[in-house]
């Protein structure tokens, strides 16, 4: 999840079957994606350095047979239950490809003085909802003037910071229908596992006091101090993606009745959802290291970040049933049975985090190479070679998020892998071309 290192865990910061059910799945909901998604433009002379990443091509996989796996704990377990219908029904525009070269430029401050922001979402009217890993602190804040309010402290968060760990509040997603329900989601460390909760947001309670209860939907995710996983996004069917790590086991991202080293995909209350290809199962695909980003294209294409071990971190797009190799593959490979990258990095130049769409081309934060990766696509294929934008200008960047035809990109200079710096850490506002 960041850029450490240590002796017998490798790159911690850093390491297709169901083909039809995954093009249905996009069909659903891809008119609402492309609403969902705030566009920002790609197209000028790079101001960044050169890129060190290898593009690669996606290689279908043959081997992605489905059998039963494990649902996970849930407040109420068994069957897929009643699901929300798809988003939308009416085809998605045709996105525009991203151009070869292009650029990114940071140009204002919306808060700092921040403790590790990982979750980061847009409320209607504007604002934000961001938390800090190791507090476990929600808080408000207006991006034209930075006004900020606490909205209220999640229970429970397990923060290893002290040993330079990846646990605490993770991921945040807003209910899709957040205007009716006020939900917000969760994805948190326990002392003993990693969860996936819900619970309301009251803005007009007292500051500190606007959370509700917290209910939790899935427990039982392996937890670890390094990878964690934790990124979490509703996608254009209505369903909740997660994705999660192996916690420093091995064995558990080929399990399909393991949680770990998994992209999850689940209804609104945690349990299955319908189409998942492993059965009664909230598994989607199986073979992922330490998954930290997800963000869906405007044809309704869900793509990953995921660190690898030493050899190379991945951009991958994301195929229902698909086994993603790990620990036996990691970058392209030639296997039949494991889906290769569209895109491998140096794990030295990355180790990924969050992901956000823009206008042809996934941006890509990266912890360990302090850099904001520009990955230029048509469609599903690569343009050019992935561009860095950003580099070593400030610090660690943990999450991106589209916000009104720019990007809003957090830095993780305050986690216990680098000297803060000035003012950390921030949420930036960068305008991309």
């Amino acid at each position: 999840m960041t850029g450490w290192r240590r002796a017998g865990t490798g790159h911690a910061d850093g390491p297709r079957g169901a083909g039809a059910g995954a093009r249905r799945l996009r069909a659903a909901g891809c008119a609402a994606a492309a609403a969902a998604l705030l566009l920002a433009g790609c197209s000028s002379a790079s101001d960044g350095s050169s890129s060190s990443a290898t593009p690669t091509t996606a290689t279908p996989a043959t081997g992605a047979t489905g059998t039963t796996g494990t649902t996970g704990t849930t407040g109420t377990a068994g069957s897929a239950g009643s699901a929300p219908s798809a988003v939308a029904t009416t085809p998605a525009p045709t996105p525009t490809a991203g151009s070869a070269t292009g650029s990114a430029k940071v140009t204002g401050t919306v808060a700092s003085g921040l403790n590790v922001p990982w979750g980061m979402v847009r409320l209607p009217g504007g604002d934000l909802l961001v938390n800090s890993r190791d507090t476990g602190v929600i808080q408000r804040i207006a991006p034209g003037g930075g006004k900020r309010t606490v909205a209220g402290t999640v229970p429970g968060v397990v923060s290893t910071k002290s040993s330079q760990g990846e646990t605490g509040l993770l991921g945040l997603a807003l209910s899709p229908r957040f205007a009716r329900d006020r939900l917000i989601y969760v994805y948190f460390s326990t002392a003993t596992d990693n969860r996936v909760a819900k619970l309301t947001y009251t803005p007009t309670a007292s500051a500190g006091h606007q959370l509700g209860t917290l209910h939790v939907i899935l427990k039982g995710i392996p937890r670890s101090i390094h990878h964690n996983g934790g990124r979490i996004a509703f996608g254009p069917d209505g369903m909740l993606y997660a994705g999660t790590g192996d916690a420093e086991n091995t064995a558990l991202p080929q399990d399909k009745s393991s949680l770990g080293g998994k992209i999850l995909r689940m209804t609104p209350d945690g349990k299955p959802a319908p189409g998942n290809p492993f059965g009664r199962s909230v598994v989607y695909t199986i073979g992922h290291r330490n998954v930290q980003g997800l963000a869906w294209d405007p044809s309704g294409n869900l793509w990953a970040s995921e660190l690898g071990d030493r050899k190379a971190d991945e951009l991958n797009l994301i195929e229902a049933g698909h086994n993603y190799g790990w620990p036996a593959t990691q970058g392209k490979t030639s296997h039949a049975g494991y889906t290769s990258p569209v895109a491998q990095f140096g794990t030295e130049t990355d180790s990924p985090s969050g992901i956000a769409w823009a206008d042809g081309c996934i941006w890509m934060a990266a912890l360990k190479g302090e850099r904001l990766w520009r990955i230029p696509l048509d469609g599903t294929r690569l343009v050019a070679a992935p561009q860095s934008e950003l580099v070593a200008g400030y610090g660690r960047l943990r999450t991106v998020l589209g916000y009104d035809g720019d990007l809003l990109v957090t830095t993780s200079n305050t986690d216990g892998r680098i000297s803060p710096r000035p003012g950390d850490d921030k949420i930036l506002k960068v305008k991309v071309s």
